[in-house]
């Protein structure tokens, strides 16, 4: 499996109601050190409907200025349906949405 599948299965963990951070996902994917990876491998998702990448943030739980699927408000509009809160600055409360990993 090469390092775009292992993100993308690990994505594909995040629960509805949950954010990841690209930091947690490359961790989780087996090289922490590859966060500007995971953002590289969500922005070309080839299955956006599976892979929920507007459920990954940044560590501070911003969204991403650069969405690929709609842009910035895109996400935002993805995780408020996923009955996450957003504020009007696009950040997400990671002590409340952080996904544990498991």
């Amino acid at each position: 499996m090469n390092t775009f599948e292992k993100i993308y299965e690990v994505v594909k963990k995040i629960p509805k109601g949950r954010v990841a951070t690209y930091g947690q996902v490359a961790a989780l994917a087996g090289n922490r050190r590859l966060s500007r990876v995971v953002g590289y491998a969500l922005h070309v998702n080839p299955d956006p409907e599976n892979i929920p990448c507007y459920r990954v943030v940044n560590r501070f739980g911003e969204v991403s200025k650069a969405f690929a699927f709609g842009g910035e408000n895109m996400q935002i509009i993805l995780l408020r349906a996923d009955g996450i809160k957003v504020t009007d600055e696009g950040r997400v409360d990671l002590d409340t949405y952080l996904w544990d990993g498991k």
